[in-house]
């Protein structure tokens, strides 16, 4: 593991200096060097986006320069409708929006201060075709959920409230994935991407069948010790509805790792 780790580490470091146009700011927050905040990241393919910290920068690199979401899936193709649950800063969203012109992306963040930094990168790249709600995903129709503050802004929770009783809380308003269909008037989600800290299970496991029958594609970050649900839990799950899935453990972490699912009947 610690091989792994020190590869993966390396090989972030050319992908960030020649992904990112403006890498001396990028430096600068690595190195915890004063930077007026929140700083702007420039990638080379165009895209912009406005961070708050090294951790911003690092989950960007991830999502935009590694393309993880898609590592094992189908790139993403233009028209698709695609779910991004747990939008953080806007990255995935950003990246799905401008492969996607023809297409509609719907963001789904909880956290009030990610929220507006969503809002401000989806305008920073002058996108028109995304659908923006601060809201937090789980079981439950229309409620309220307990959004736990557990370090890094992008690593807030509303999963496993009993294995962190210290940790700040504060309510935010939710929905299902039933009702974000139904409400939405969603015939097809070709992609549904979600990065929620734990959350993942509750939401997938407590879908109904048709819900679950729209979904063409699946791509998930899992959070193992978070709740008693394991990533093999999830899989079974989705095999069972009918999914192909692929599991990629994270290089550095051993409770992290992507999920991947094609619902093989559509």
């Amino acid at each position: 593991m610690l091989i792994s780790r020190l590869l993966y580490y390396l090989s972030s470091i050319p992908t960030l200096l020649t992904g990112v146009r403006n890498w001396p700011v990028m430096v600068a927050a690595f190195l915890q060097l004063p930077v007026r905040k929140p700083f702007t990241v420039e990638l080379r393919s165009g895209m912009r986006f406005h961070a708050r910290t090294a951790m911003d920068v690092w989950i960007i690199k991830e999502t935009c320069l590694d393309r993880d979401y898609e590592t094992a899936s189908v790139p993403l193709q233009d028209g698709w409708t695609i779910l991004d649950i747990g939008a953080g800063l806007g990255d995935f969203t950003v990246y799905a929006a401008r492969r996607n012109p023809r297409g509609v992306v719907y963001a789904f963040e909880p956290f009030p201060e990610s929220f507006a930094l969503l809002e401000e990168n989806v305008r920073l790249n002058g996108l028109e075709n995304v659908r923006m709600f601060p809201y937090a995903v789980g079981a439950a129709r229309a409620g309220r959920l307990a959004l736990y503050a557990t370090g890094e802004a992008v690593q807030h929770r509303t999963a496993g409230a009993a294995r962190a009783p210290a940790a700040p809380a504060f309510e935010v308003a939710s929905v299902s994935l039933d009702q974000i269909f139904e409400e939405q008037n969603l015939a097809r989600c070709d992609f549904l991407k979600i990065d929620c800290e734990g959350a993942e299970y509750e939401i997938l496991l407590n879908a109904g069948d048709r819900t679950l029958s729209r979904i063409r594609r699946v791509c998930l970050e899992y959070h193992e010790g978070v709740t008693p649900y394991s990533r093999e839990d999830l899989a079974r799950f989705l095999r069972d509805k009918g999914f192909r899935v692929t599991l990629r453990p994270n290089p550095v972490h051993r409770h992290l790792g992507f999920l991947y699912a094609a619902n093989v009947q559509m």
